[in-house]
């Protein structure tokens, strides 16, 4: 793999972004997504970071169901509504036409667009995962978004293989047998990396510079890439619908949800809360949590805590790459109060 990192990515502003809706809508209103869903937030942000023309595909799930609603769409991009299992697969096949057609010449001179595939955790850690596998295997070149709502949300809240520990879902009930979700979740972000792929990262929907600069960064790499985005579901979670941001924050500074990438096989942290919280902050802001009591809160921190090390000591295996004088990096940041925003 050809390395690219000695070139800085910064991300797209706020405002910048927000030039681009107006001048180039690409994802409209008037969908039916929740109030206080994360969806629209990670797609956004995603869309208007990128430069030129986009093509997307759009596995079943909460955003698709609720952008096209025949006879209307809220996309204003090619767009393709695949199954859940099957979108790494389809955007492979229309990356290689794309390919093609370009060693071909003749009348095929459209700039190349980014090929951006969106699908939740259950077209992504579960249904999709096979075909998202073979597609980094054969290395296309696509960006693939998961965005983690840590639950099936559009079919009844079933657990999927993004649940964490404890949560309440409709496959996962609380009783006398049960206290919620036996499993933690899987770490996804580090079976994608695995895949030895370009570009992979952990970003939330609420962090937007954070966000803005990993999809630049991805897109820049030129080969297979893949964005896991926590997202927050007021439905599936409990919570009200203003209360999205604030919650996910907690995520971040608890460190339930690292904020990290790895770029060509290393690690390397984008935000390190300072200090680190309790997970009960998180744990707090939610009614698929107030079953829980101290033993099982005890047991999610010490998970937690163990996850937390074990991505720390990959980091730090990897500082003194990052830290040559020759490696141009972007910009880390660093934890700032509770509450407010860390970028």
């Amino acid at each position: 793999m050809s390395t690219h990192i000695t070139e800085p990515v910064f991300p797209r502003s706020i405002r910048a972004m927000a030039e681009h809706e107006e001048a180039e809508p690409r994802f409209l209103g008037g969908h039916a997504l929740c109030a206080g869903c994360g969806i629209p937030m990670v797609v956004r942000t995603v869309l208007n970071s990128i430069d030129g023309p986009v093509v997307v595909v759009n596995a079943t799930g909460c955003l698709e169901v609720a952008t096209t609603r025949y006879p209307e769409t809220a996309w204003n991009v090619p767009w393709l509504h695949v199954a859940f299992e099957n979108a790494a697969a389809v955007m492979s096949g229309i990356e290689a036409a794309d390919r093609a057609l370009r060693r071909r010449g003749g009348a095929y001179t459209v700039e190349s667009p980014t090929f951006v595939v969106f699908g939740g955790d259950g077209g992504t850690y579960d249904i999709g995962l096979q075909s998202l596998s073979g597609a980094l295997d054969r290395g296309h070149r696509f960006l693939y978004v998961c965005y983690d709502n840590q639950a099936y949300m559009n079919t009844g809240i079933q657990r999927s293989g993004a649940t964490p520990m404890g949560s309440r879902t409709a496959t996962t009930p609380v009783g006398q047998a049960h206290s919620g979700s036996p499993r933690g979740r899987k770490d996804l972000t580090a079976i994608v990396a695995a895949h030895q792929i370009p570009y992979a990262a952990q970003a939330s929907a609420v962090d937007f510079a954070d966000l803005s600069r990993k999809v630049r960064r991805a897109v820049q790499m030129g080969g297979s890439a893949f964005l896991n985005v926590l997202t927050p579901c007021p439905l599936g979670w409990g919570f009200t619908a203003r209360e999205g941001i604030a919650v996910v924050r907690e995520a971040v500074e608890t460190g339930l949800w690292p904020l990290y990438e790895v770029i060509e096989g290393r690690y390397r942290l984008t935000y390190e809360p300072d200090p680190r919280q309790s997970v009960d902050r998180f744990l707090a802001t939610q009614t698929r949590f107030r079953h829980l009591g101290p033993d099982e809160k005890a047991a999610i921190q010490d998970t937690v805590d163990r996850d937390w090390h074990r991505l720390m000591d990959r980091v730090e295996a990897d500082r003194r790459f990052f830290d040559r004088d020759d490696i141009l990096t972007d910009q880390s940041f660093r934890g700032r109060q509770v509450g407010g925003s860390p970028l």
